[in-house]
């Protein structure tokens, strides 16, 4: 995989301890630790409700020394801005093309030489959702490889990461149970809260 800001040797321990200081400061505990086993991984995040959710959860993956990259449509990557999506933690995806998202994401995970922790929203919205996406599903088990599950709760201003979930075939029963984790959990806008159903 190519190098972005969660692994530039300089960048990484500076932006890693800054990312702790700010979040003590603003009243996030942050807990747990990537289990040994999810080096190569998908991680999820719930809930889901404000555009807030990606600064804080930059700090928090920076603060749990992720590797974290995400998948996105090709024309983000185009000329001028390519190289620092790339470095934000971006891979181009062709959506033309039959692979598809979910078969990208499987190659991408299988062929990385190191740690990668892919982020995959379950939701892809910040308002309500009847359903999840089961793209996350299908690439973990397409890939062989754990789901962490990431939270964010602002009723106890608590960001960490969960148990692993290892996908099986029954992606609804798989999902059930990973929705009913989050559910004592708060967003930031409730009444958007992308994880009922």
């Amino acid at each position: 995989m190519h190098r972005t800001l969660f692994s530039t040797p300089i960048v990484r321990p500076l932006l890693r301890a800054l990312s702790i200081v700010l979040l003590r400061l603003n009243g996030w505990k942050v807990e747990g630790r990537l289990d040994p086993r999810a080096s190569r991984s998908v991680v999820i995040g719930a809930p889901h409700t404000s555009n807030w959710d990606l600064p804080w959860t930059l700090m928090a993956a920076f603060a749990l020394d992720l590797n974290l990259y995400w998948m996105g449509k090709d024309s983000l990557f185009k000329a001028p801005f390519g190289a620092t999506m790339r470095w934000l933690g971006g891979i181009s995806v062709d959506r033309s093309r039959s692979t598809g998202l979910v078969a990208a994401s499987v190659q991408a995970l299988k062929a990385a030489d190191g740690p990668v922790q892919l982020a995959v929203p379950p939701a892809g919205t910040r308002s309500d959702s009847v359903a999840w996406k089961t793209g996350f599903h299908h690439i973990a088990r397409g890939a062989g490889v754990p789901i962490v599950l990431a939270y964010m709760d602002y009723r106890e201003r608590r960001v960490g990461l969960g148990p692993l979930h290892w996908p099986t075939d029954d992606t609804e029963g798989d999902i059930r149970a990973i929705r009913a984790f989050y559910e004592p959990m708060q967003g930031r806008n409730p009444g958007r809260a992308s994880q009922r159903g």
